[in-house]
């Protein structure tokens, strides 16, 4: 068995750009997995910062993220409701050249029952569905109308569009804010087509001018279809090189680790097992660690095809004090940005679910904090 891929350190989010920006020009999409809170927009940010540097101040990268929505603000007025666009964006600024209203209400028919008008004098936005005009839609709805407006423009970068000439690479993280799980599945399904689209670009002579991509997400089932998708090869279409990896923040401090995955799409799965053993091991316990472990027992029941959680706990010696204590204390209404830390009994029952689940499915725990310690909290 060949050995487990080297976990990189990185000091700043500008040393981890460049190895990103390093490794995206030798292949055609990049896919990261990183949990909420590890710095994934601020990474969007400096990888399209240092293509300014780069480039003297013109930039290289068209970026999805949370800047993004910014970029769209609500007027309220009951009589008057519409979103207005800032028109001073770089993102949006080839939208009067690019006729792209029918482009977006293609993407738009696939996630949304609306229709929308755009003044492109104004830049505004009203929206309407039947009879009832200037209505106003739900934040996931605006942020799926957005998205739509983002894969519109990039479909025009992929033809060569002049406005957008200056574009290399695209960013996309995190486009999935809001949207249940039936409209992420679509989402990442329409951005693997369009990513297809992208790396097999060709220029006017026919000679190959990819554009490459980077994606990264928190939302696993999102992750995983966007692996899943990227790794088919469909009839008539070229396979795009992509590399896998997961991004880490030990301890949130100001280290980053990069691992790629290539060959093994869950990873992530199993980095949280290696974090929650770390917690333990250092007794920096919080009440939400137990939904973060319920979750992981319940993935691993369906990995094995079963819908409960209780398989991964069958014929433990403490089976039921173990699914009870799943139950309760993985149910509370507890905040990461508020942590509340564990009674001590309560630590001592998590290590013993989590040592018991360990030893039964035996998961080769990566020792990724074992350069990073833990501060330990006094009990």
């Amino acid at each position: 068995m060949s050995n487990p891929p080297r976990i990189r350190q990185y000091k700043s989010l500008t040393t981890l750009t460049r190895k990103l920006r390093g490794d995206i020009n030798s292949i055609q999409c990049a896919l990261l997995f990183a949990y909420n809170r590890t710095g994934k927009t601020r990474l969007s940010m400096e990888f399209t910062d240092q293509g300014k540097r780069k480039n003297g101040g013109s930039g290289d990268t068209l970026y999805f993220n949370a800047y993004t929505e910014d970029l769209f603000v609500w007027e309220n007025d009951p009589m008057d409701r519409h979103l207005t666009l800032d028109s001073t964006s770089e993102f949006l600024r080839g939208l009067t050249e690019l006729s792209l209203d029918e482009t977006i209400a293609g993407h738009l028919s696939r996630y949304a029952d609306f229709d929308f008008d755009i003044d492109y004098t104004a830049w505004t936005v009203t929206f309407r569905k039947g009879d009832d005009e200037s209505i106003k839609i739900s934040r996931g709805e605006e942020n799926i109308f957005i998205w739509c407006i983002f894969m519109a423009i990039c479909e025009r970068v992929i033809d060569g569009h002049p406005s957008y000439e200056w574009v290399k690479y695209i960013y996309v993280d995190d486009p999935i804010s809001s949207l249940d799980d039936n409209n992420a599945i679509a989402m990442a399904c329409d951005l693997a087509g369009l990513i297809r689209k992208a790396a097999s670009r060709r220029d006017a002579d026919g000679t190959p001018d990819p554009l490459r991509t980077v994606v990264s997400s928190h939302h696993s089932l999102f992750h995983n279809i966007m692996c899943n998708e990227l790794s088919r090869t469909p009839e008539g279409t070229e396979k795009v090189k992509t590399k896998r990896y997961f991004l880490h923040q030990p301890n949130s401090g100001s280290t980053y680790t990069l691992r790629a995955t290539d060959d093994a799409p869950f990873f992530q799965h199993v980095m949280s097992l290696a974090e929650l053993r770390s917690c333990l091991e250092s007794e920096t316990l919080y009440t939400y660690h137990f939904n973060a472990l319920r979750s992981i027992l319940e993935r691993t029941a369906s990995f094995f095809g079963q819908k409960d959680l209780k398989f991964c706990l069958q014929g433990m010696e403490d089976e039921a004090l173990y699914n009870r204590a799943l139950n309760v204390l993985s149910h509370g209404k507890y905040s990461i940005a508020e942590p509340v830390e564990m009674v001590d009994d309560n630590k001592k029952l998590f290590g013993r679910i989590l040592a018991d689940f360990l030893d039964r499915f035996q998961f080769a725990i990566p020792d990724i904090l074992a350069s990073t310690p833990r501060k330990k909290v006094a009990t």
